[in-house]
């Protein structure tokens, strides 16, 4: 299998640009990684209304984007707690803004994008406490924000998806989430297998990328053991939130989210996995340049109107 020549294409410009995960200079990687994003974009659904609020955090305020769509009938919306990707360190409201409109568009539910504290000036768990706070504020507010507090789901692609991971299980015997959409997660911080070698460069995350990432990101090696940093190393996957997680081919991600989705199945949890074989890590936020983008977004939206029953 080879890459998709879309997928081809986003992988040699960016080559030829100097690959943005590249660099040592996490700020430098923030303008590089944002000034991707108008290339990326796609159309989405008109949706009811967007807002920028702000919320109490764990330690400060916190600042949220929720998206409302053009939903038919009457009564509150099932909400989508979403983190966005980023290796913990990039990426924000805006670098996956097109994304959110568009399951938020597609699934019929309100969506709550989460700014969460970026490393390396605030390290783990700040951003994982951020996210938590969210979907606890969208539960207890659920009747201000005509939100529906039994339909609560939780998302995110990449380091977002290892903070929805993280909080799916966090949140067990608290509240009762409908779903949990993890695309291409990063969920084992102690991974060491085939798809960390076999793609370890030329496909925009490199396996030395993702050393930098969790070198900012972690206080310490002792870390990496944490199921709030690994969600794969819990010691009980019982009782978590149905899944629908999502792979790449060519991402060094690929086996540990292969090896989740399984762990999960054994935990008696419902997971429906799909796999993108000629696809690179990222791909979802690329729906503007690789078809696959757009696809994974149908897929996980369809699951999320299942779950919600919408």
């Amino acid at each position: 299998m080879s890459l998709h020549p879309q997928a081809q294409a986003i992988v040699d410009a960016a080559n030829a640009a100097g690959v943005p995960f590249e660099a040592t200079d996490f700020q430098a990687m923030r303008v590089a990684y944002n000034a991707t994003t108008a290339n990326y974009q796609h159309s989405s659904p008109p949706l009811d209304s967007v807002a920028n609020l702000m919320i109490a955090g764990p330690e400060s305020n916190l600042r949220i984007r929720v998206y409302r769509p053009r939903a038919g009938g009457e009564g509150a919306l099932p909400v989508i707690v979403f983190c966005h990707g980023g290796g913990w360190v990039v990426g924000d409201l805006d670098s996956h803004d097109h994304l959110c409109r568009y399951l938020a568009g597609h699934s019929g539910a309100a969506l709550v994008a989460v700014d969460y504290r970026l490393a390396p000036e605030h390290k783990f768990p700040a951003g994982f406490e951020d996210v938590l706070a969210t979907v606890r504020w969208a539960a207890r507010r659920a009747d201000d924000m005509a939100f529906d507090a039994s339909r609560i789901a939780v998302a995110g692609d990449s380091a977002g998806g290892n903070l929805a991971a993280a909080v799916a299980l966090a949140l067990r015997g608290e509240i009762d989430l409908a779903q949990q959409v993890l695309i291409y997660p990063a969920v084992d911080c102690t991974a060491d297998n085939a798809s960390l070698r076999d793609n370890a460069s030329g496909y925009l995350l490199s396996t030395a990328a993702m050393q930098q990432f969790f070198d900012w990101y972690l206080p310490s090696a002792d870390c990496r053991t944490d199921w709030r940093a690994s969600p794969r190393l819990a010691d009980s996957h019982g009782g978590c939130a149905p899944a629908f997680i999502a792979t790449a081919g060519f991402d060094p991600l690929r086996d540990e989210a292969i090896d989740y989705a399984d762990t999960l199945r054994a935990a008696g949890v419902d997971v429906e996995y799909v796999h993108y074989p000629d696809m690179i890590h990222g791909f979802a936020r690329m729906g503007g340049r690789i078809d696959a983008g757009v696809d994974v977004l149908d897929r996980a939206a369809a699951r999320l109107r299942g779950a919600f029953g919408t």
